[in-house]
C-alpha cells in the first residue's frame, strides 16, 4: 500500500467541548428548574451524562459551575455595543426578553439566591447587564435632551426605579404575560416619572 494514514484528530478536543456544553447546559436548566440551592453536582452530571468526576474535574465547586453557565448564555460579544434610538425602542427590547418565562424564572431564581450565592446575581450583571446599564443612562439621557424626560430628573434613580418595577413585574404577573403588555407597564412606570413618548 502507498497510501498514507488518515489524519487523526486530536485526542477528545471535540468530544471535550461537548461535554463542556452538556454541563453548562445542564447546570443552567437545573439553577432555573430548582434554584440555586437545590441544584447538586450530583444532579448536573446526571443531566449532562457524564460523571461527577468529569464535572469537577472542569469546575472546583457548584458556585463556579453555575457562574459559567450564567455567563455562557449572556457574555455579549465585544464588538456588541448596545445604542438603542430611544426609550420606546429600549422598552421593547426588554419587554421581548421579559415575556420568555424561562428568563423570568431564571431572574427569580438569581434574586432569590442572593443570600446565599451572591456571586450568580453579580455575574448576571457584569455578564449581561454591565454594558446594557450604560446603554440604559445614554438612552435615557437623549430622552431627556429631546424633552421626552423633564430636565431635573435624576438617571440613575430613574434606572433603579425602572430596575424595581421590573422585579415587581417578575413575582406579580403571570409568565404568560405578552411583551406588549410588558412594554405597556413599563411605559407606564415611566410616565409616572414624567415620561412623554
Amino acid at each position: 500500500m502507498t497510501g498514507t494514514a488518515p489524519a487523526q484528530r486530536p485526542a477528545g478536543r471535540p468530544r471535550s467541548q461537548e461535554v463542556d456544553e452538556a454541563i453548562l447546559a445542564a447546570a443552567l436548566d437545573l439553577l432555573i428548574e430548582r434554584g440555586a440551592v437545590l441544584t447538586s453536582i450530583e444532579q448536573v452530571a446526571q443531566r449532562a451524562g457524564v460523571t461527577r468526576a468529569t464535572v469537577y474535574r472542569r469546575f472546583p465547586d457548584k458556585t463556579s459551575l453555575l457562574i459559567q453557565a450564567i455567563e455562557s448564555v449572556h457574555q455579549a460579544p465585544e464588538s456588541e455595543v448596545l445604542d438603542w434610538p430611544d426609550i420606546d425602542r429600549m422598552l421593547t427590547d426588554w419587554a421581548t426578553y421579559l415575556s420568555m418565562p424561562r428568563n423570568r424564572c431564571m431572574l427569580r431564581r438569581l434574586y432569590g439566591a442572593v443570600d446565599d450565592y451572591p456571586e450568580l446575581l453579580q455575574t448576571y450583571r457584569k455578564s449581561y447587564g454591565g454594558g446594557r446599564a450604560s446603554a440604559e443612562v445614554t438612552t435615557l439621557s437623549r430622552a431627556r435632551d429631546n424633552g421626552q424626560l423633564p430636565p431635573d430628573r435624576d438617571l440613575n434613580i430613574i434606572q433603579q426605579v425602572l430596575t424595581g418595577a421590573i422585579l415587581h413585574h417578575l413575582g406579580a404577573y403571570p409568565d404568560s404575560t405578552s411583551a406588549d403588555e410588558v412594554k405597556t407597564y413599563l411605559t407606564a412606570v415611566l410616565q409616572q416619572i414624567g415620561y412623554h413618548p
